[in-house]
């Protein structure tokens, strides 16, 4: 049989459905649309200590630099969640960690799946080559993603399945196969519209349409970030310990009327939905191992795992409510930060943030060294 751009495609999207992918793609490379506006978003340092990201700048807009001869894109994609769930309240021993995160580490989920599906695609076709990514290679996968028919790009800056919503992890490939994407495959139209949820609910403003201050975010904070959060970020972190989920849960295309519940791979399934801050500050580094061995969350230092916890301790302090565990649950806190602060193991970070816990109260009104757009250099 004579072999075509769209017979190839239409195999290797068999090969990624037999590996279990909830979503599959293909496309041709094209020039990116968004080089001007990384850079511009580079310009400004709305990337924050992500200096990697300023560095393969090049390399994301020019895919051929990654594999060269490339021809084609491959993207899947898998749902972590499948329903909308409210928002958990601020509680004692409840240090919330994004869902993303809540179960096997999908970096290697994915990877290992995309391995699979490239060993098939060189076996199958003579002479192919391929580089598979997940979330660590110089590429642009929410561009890609677009291309490919996987959804549209919210306001948020995440990708929109329209009948499954946003909670989903992406990987891919490229090729240097010349791949036809298949007549039902499209682009996906922008959904938004004047929906403004996302940019209303972020804690901490880091959201424009379409645009996020990763120096804002919860989410970099608590991940990214090394060193002190700034006051006035740092109480608005919340009961967020790792992560952060309030664009997706606020967001309407994850509410159950549009994105029914639907079957979620077991790998993603919560195995631990947060961790009691109280117990995080008494981690040493063979604990903090120990409970993140398979975890996306294993990026998070020790260091900066106990600093977001005394940041969720902190907002437990300010709300001083019966939710909170009542006077003598809050006579302890007090009593655990105060061992914190002065702990000269523990690094400035840690008990500088214990220290502002205790002493300032940290107040949703404080703005010290926030960044902000008349900021940007």
């Amino acid at each position: 049989m004579h072999e075509t751009p769209a017979s190839r495609a239409d195999a290797i999207l068999r090969m990624c459905e037999a590996e279990g992918f909830s979503l599959a793609g293909v496309s041709p490379l094209r020039p990116s649309g968004w080089g001007e506006a990384l850079r511009q978003w580079l310009l400004a340092g709305k990337h924050g200590e992500m200096a990697w990201l300023a560095e393969t700048v090049a390399d994301r807009l020019d895919p051929t630099r990654a594999l060269p001869g490339a021809r084609a894109v491959v993207m899947v994609a898998d749902f972590y969640s499948g329903r909308h769930a409210a928002a958990e309240p601020t509680t004692l021993g409840n240090g919330r960690v994004a869902r993303y995160a809540q179960g096997r580490d999908y970096h290697d989920v994915v990877k290992r799946r995309l391995r699979r599906v490239c060993d098939r695609v060189r076996s199958a076709f003579a002479g192919a080559t391929t580089r598979a990514f997940c979330d660590t290679g110089p590429v642009l996968e929410r561009e890609f993603a677009l291309w490919c028919g996987l959804g549209w790009i919210g306001k948020h800056t995440l990708l929109i399945h329209p009948e499954r919503g946003s909670w989903m992890v992406l990987g891919g490939f490229l090729t240097s196969l010349e791949l036809e994407p298949p007549s039902a495959q499209r682009v996906e139209p922008d959904r938004c519209g004047s929906c403004t949820r996302c940019i209303d609910a972020c804690p901490t403003d880091a959201i424009q349409p379409y645009g996020v201050d990763a120096r804002r975010c919860i989410s970099y904070l608590t991940i990214e970030h090394q060193g002190p959060i700034a006051a006035g970020l740092a109480a608005r972190v919340g009961n967020w310990l790792v992560g952060c989920d309030v664009c997706q849960e606020v967001c309407p295309h994850n509410s159950p009327r549009a994105a029914p519940a639907s079957p979620v791979r077991a790998d993603y399934a919560p195995r631990r939905s947060g961790f009691d801050p109280l117990d995080v500050i008494g981690w040493d580094e063979a604990t903090r191992r120990g409970r993140f061995a398979t975890s996306a969350m294993k990026r998070v230092t020790l260091a900066q795992m106990k600093r977001n916890a005394v940041l969720v301790l902190a907002s437990i302090l300010a709300a001083d409510s019966e939710a909170s565990g009542g006077p003598e649950a809050m006579r302890n806190i007090r009593s655990r930060l105060t061992d914190l602060a002065w702990d000269a193991r523990e690094p400035e970070e840690v008990r500088g943030a214990a220290r502002s816990a205790l002493g300032m109260r940290l107040s949703a009104d404080a703005s010290d060294s926030e960044p902000r757009e008349q900021d940007d250099q």
